[in-house]
């Protein structure tokens, strides 16, 4: 009698027939090894891959079956570099005065689901007004469809410096930002700045070590945090458990932010070797972005899209990146995989790994950088794999990418923790 009630109650609340997918794989990217395995079925349980079958197996009637035998199954992606609030336009500049911070939540929503939808499941935001953090939130709890968000909230800056919130503004709307609201001038500001990210809700700190491409402000090249003070945000991060990464283009900053602690150099347009050997040596890793410098450029060459001092940067540095990035690989800097889409277009993540492949990148790299990698940087040792025990965070493509790249830009299945958003 005990045993018939326990039965019940297991069918009544769903024990008993808990439904597991059964993914049918006509081929599987094995990041670690690099090889294709052929034929596998991925049992996947709630938010898990539970388990990995030879041959295409089907499970129980209460199963269900999703049947990719003509696709190439992958990890999903993650992009160490976008910033989900906001897309290049002509009115980018104005929209800072024009828009409320409701009108940035509703688009950066339509955002991050392209971003899902081509099949980066995780991302990490380097900046924006901090909407990325009530974002990240909404997508957590199912209210939004995106991906994993790790997030800076508000990045941070020296007055006057890329990401100065305030830039371009006249005399009467500049005022005098301070730590709260990302602009450090102090080793005791930065300890500051970062803990009220904390507070925010952040998860990882960024700094603007050096100018900035789109800042309205005239250098894009020159160091503008002191090493005292990147070493007390770093040192602070440390403390709060959060990964730092340094925006940078010219090589003086990037020196500052390698030698002050900073783990992942974002672009690195102007690196000399000098600063690729004292990467290696810190275990710093670049993430090169070159969709952003393609992408800057081209809306340089674009009349009146960008502001002249703007334009100007974009057309020096944005076509930079690519040789400096191929220098770097070949150096041995450790890659990471980001695009900073918001410069360039979301949803189009995927390029870069085209644009890395054709520096000299192996296709199979890219997608550790893309994968293992970067979950690694971000902590998280059940992401970047198809592996039994990981989260079930899976793509597929058409076509084996280790022979055409390009497929890599149409993702035709995504799932992510065990639910599939795109079939």
């Amino acid at each position: 009698m005990k045993n018939s009630l326990f039965v019940l109650l297991m069918f009544v609340f769903g024990v008993a027939n808990a439904q597991d997918t059964y993914l049918q794989c006509g081929k599987i990217v094995d990041i670690e090894s690099g090889k294709i395995l052929s034929e596998k079925t991925i049992v996947v349980s709630e938010n898990k891959i539970k388990e990995i079958k030879n041959g295409f197996v089907s499970g129980n009637e209460s199963d269900k079956v999703v049947d990719l035998k003509t696709k190439t199954i992958l990890p999903g992606f993650i992009d160490m570099h976008v910033h989900i609030e906001s897309e290049s336009s002509p009115s980018r500049y104005l929209e800072a005065f024009t828009l409320n911070e409701a009108d940035v939540a509703l688009q950066s929503t339509v955002y991050a689901k392209r971003t899902l939808m081509a099949g980066f499941t995780t991302v990490r935001d380097l900046g924006g007004s901090g909407v990325n953090i009530a974002l990240k939130k909404a997508i957590n709890k199912g209210t939004i469809v995106g991906p994993r968000i790790f997030t800076a909230g508000k990045s941070l800056a020296t007055t006057g410096g890329h990401a100065d919130p305030t830039n371009g503004r006249s005399q009467e709307l500049m005022g005098d930002p301070g730590p709260k609201d990302g602009v450090v001038n102090s080793p005791a500001d930065g300890r500051k700045a970062v803990r009220q990210r904390y507070k925010d809700g952040a998860d990882v700190i960024k700094i603007t070590a050096t100018g900035g491409v789109l800042s309205v402000a005239k250098s894009g090249q020159n160091p503008q945090f002191t090493i005292e003070e990147i070493k007390a945000i770093t040192e602070t991060a440390d403390d709060y458990g959060m990964l730092t990464a340094a925006h940078a283009h010219g090589d003086e900053g990037m020196q500052r932010a390698i030698l002050g602690g900073i783990k992942t150099i974002e672009h690195g347009t102007l690196m000399s070797e000098e600063t690729m050997d004292l990467m290696i040596e810190h275990n710093t890793f670049m993430v090169p972005t070159i969709s952003a410098g393609q992408e800057a450029a081209r809306l340089a060459k674009i009349p009146n899209y960008l502001p002249p001092v703007v334009a100007k940067k974009a057309l020096e540095i944005g076509p930079k990146l690519n040789a400096t990035f191929a220098k770097a690989y070949k150096k041995g800097v450790n890659i990471a995989f980001g695009t900073d889409s918001g410069v360039s277009p979301h949803g189009d993540n995927a390029k870069e790994f085209i644009y890395m492949n054709k520096a000299g990148m192996p296709i199979i790299e890219t997608l550790r950088a893309a994968t293992m990698t970067n979950a690694m940087l971000l902590g998280e040792d059940e992401l970047g794999q198809i592996k039994e025990g990981y989260i079930a965070d899976i793509v597929a493509v058409n076509d084996n990418p280790l022979n055409n790249v390009e497929t890599l830009t149409d993702v035709v299945f995504v799932m992510k923790e065990g639910v599939v958003y795109k079939q």
